[in-house]
């Protein structure tokens, strides 16, 4: 009975178990393939939604960055400006007290020119010339200090500015460090 069960069987039926296996192999190869492509597909969005995201970022600090550059630049000539605008005035007033001294000097000094030739002696002139030479080196020395003052003063206004822009850059530069 086994020969005939043998000689029934067609070479087509031969090739059934050998066709089932290909079409498993090709069955297995065909997910393989698919899985792959969905992973690679998916791997992909991510990196194209990640490098999305980062430049999004990058962009977002750039703007930011040039935002605050902009408003740090817009302070700063505001300081530069307001420093020396305040150092105009005050040397206004510092030239305007020098003039103001200078023309009393020559005022002064016509003044004690007239009592000069009207000293009836040299003694009288040689008097007069002192007590002029000490009040004149007085009002100097009191009208130098008054300048020096002025001066440093409106030093000190002129800077005021700058120095809090100064104290302003480098606090954001202390907090950017941290």
């Amino acid at each position: 009975m086994s020969t005939a069960s043998k000689k029934t069987q067609t070479p087509q039926d031969a090739m059934k178990p050998v066709e089932a296996a290909v079409l498993a192999g090709k069955e297995t190869v065909e997910t393989f393939m698919k899985v792959g492509t969905e992973t690679a597909s998916k791997q992909y969005e991510q990196a194209v939604a990640l490098t999305k995201e980062q430049v999004e970022k990058a962009s977002s600090s750039l703007f930011q960055n040039y935002n605050e550059l902009t408003e740090i630049n817009k302070a700063n000539l505001d300081a530069v400006m307001a420093s020396s605008n305040t150092f105009a005035k005050g040397f206004e007033t510092l030239s305007k007290e020098f003039f103001s001294f200078a023309q009393a000097n020559v005022e002064q000094s016509l003044a004690a020119t007239k009592k000069l030739l009207a000293a009836r002696n040299a003694q009288e002139l040689m008097d007069m010339q002192g007590e002029f030479a000490r009040g004149q080196f007085d009002k100097a020395l009191a009208e130098s200090a008054k300048l020096t003052e002025m001066g440093v003063q409106v030093a000190n206004e002129a800077f005021e500015p700058l120095q809090a822009r100064v104290h302003v850059t480098v606090e954001k530069m202390m907090k950017t460090a941290a």
